[in-house]
């Protein structure tokens, strides 16, 4: 038996500003750091041990690892992944998202918010939050920095990433967590429980609330559930 535990990063700057985050690097809300504490207390309540932590490259998910592992006392290393990051929203990026659904209409933002395979328009590169502009991002090979992505471009990197580097480690029984994002996370839950594209357009991720995964044996899943039952979402499997 092998835990996969998912927690998306506890509110950040721009979620309470309501702006279209992706790949620019914010930080995380006071409320978002009291969520990432509260995750990290879920999960010490489970009583595993946890053999390996991941996050993306981005500073909202490295923090909320941060507190997860001072609540579990645990100070492993955590492996830092770009391929793990936040969809890259192109040239919607830092604009409001209740102004933009006045202004194309919600249909349309929620096409772009939701859709398997519409990008928008690519972010101009000159642009301080396009990711070349951000020091994070310096020593990545251009040919893998975005201008935009779909769901499907972000779920080809983050499966691509998870089977390479995370997979034989939950088949050789180990625990693991992974603290990302809201999109990069709905990838990999796609990838997981065989949905289809339109059964992923109904996911949604609460920050902050670890969605612990429990493995029987190779890719069979026994269980899932929300470990803050208070705050948990709907599930489309078990």
């Amino acid at each position: 038996m092998s835990h996969l535990i998912l927690v998306r990063h506890g509110q950040s700057e721009w979620n309470l500003q309501k702006k279209f985050t992706g790949w620019v690097d914010v930080d995380l809300t006071p409320q978002g750091k009291l969520e990432a504490c509260k995750s990290g207390e879920v999960i010490k309540d489970q009583n595993i041990k946890i053999d390996y932590f991941f996050s993306s490259f981005q500073l909202r998910a490295i923090n909320t690892l941060k507190l997860i592992q001072n609540t579990l006392r645990n100070n492993d290393q955590s492996i830092k992944a770009w391929q793990l990051n936040e969809r890259h929203y192109g040239a919607l990026t830092g604009l409001n998202k209740d102004e933009m659904k006045k202004k194309f209409g919600e249909k349309k933002i929620l096409e772009f918010r939701r859709s398997w395979n519409i990008k928008p328009d690519p972010l101009n590169k000159n642009s301080p939050y396009h990711p070349s502009n951000i020091e994070v991002y310096k020593n990545l090979p251009k040919e893998n920095i975005p201008d935009t992505e779909s769901l499907e471009d972000t779920y080809n990197r983050v499966v691509n990433y998870f089977i390479k580097n995370i997979q034989k480690k939950l088949h050789e029984k180990n625990n693991i967590l992974i603290s990302a994002h809201g999109n990069s996370l709905r990838a990999l839950c796609k990838f997981l429980f065989k949905l289809d594209e339109i059964q992923i357009t109904k996911l949604e991720i609460p920050t902050g609330n670890p969605l612990m995964i429990t493995f029987v044996e190779k890719n069979k899943i026994s269980k899932c559930r929300y470990l803050d039952q208070e705050r948990a979402q709907d599930l489309l499997v078990f």
